[in-house]
């Protein structure tokens, strides 16, 4: 019954170091996005917010 023999300092920092890294990982996929990605978002949002503007038919001002 030999027993492996673990340094416990080393132990947790290990494993504090997965748990930052899939962290991360995690925040890479919710937040990453390019600079192409976030200009053709808002240039599409830009788009969208012109096309609308167009189609709105204003009302006469009763003044």
């Amino acid at each position: 019954m030999a027993a492996d023999i673990v340094n416990l300092r080393q132990f947790r920092k290990t494993k504090a170091r997965a748990e930052r890294e899939a962290i991360a990982e995690q925040n890479r996929l919710t937040h990453g996005r390019t600079k192409a990605e976030k200009n053709l978002t808002r240039t599409l949002n830009e788009k969208a917010a012109r096309q609308l503007d167009q189609g709105r038919i204003e009302q006469p001002s009763e003044d």
